[in-house]
């Protein structure tokens, strides 16, 4: 045993309760984690139908009025080329506009070699 020589700095009476409260401290965290986190435990746990915790979940969440970025404009105008790249002008709902450059993806390293 590596760590017998822990005993003679820590006395067993205060090291063993402070371990085991230690343990017992981070299960109970990890529990309401999952059980806050999730759905279809609080469901199976309560004898419900699994995922009938989500459709409740989902008619309470509300969703936002407006969303970043709500359209992108898809006209000829706004879509253009650039050295290889499509660029798209991106109105946002407050009328400011912002410039996506789409770039096809590049093989960056050859599949020759077997």
């Amino acid at each position: 045993m590596n760590n017998a020589k822990m005993w003679l700095v820590v006395k067993p009476t205060v090291g063993i309760p402070l371990f085991l409260s230690a343990v017992a401290i981070g299960s109970f965290a990890v529990h309401v984690a999952v059980l806050s986190n999730t759905t279809w435990v609080s469901d199976f746990l309560s004898g419900r139908e699994i995922g009938s915790g989500d459709k409740m979940a989902a008619a309470q969440d509300v969703a936002p009025a407006v969303s970043p970025a709500a359209f992108a404009t898809t006209t000829s105008a706004a879509m253009t080329q650039e050295a290889g790249a499509q660029v798209v002008l991106v109105v946002m709902p407050d009328g400011t506009t912002a410039k996506a450059i789409l770039q096809t993806p590049v093989a960056l390293a050859d599949l020759q070699y077997r």
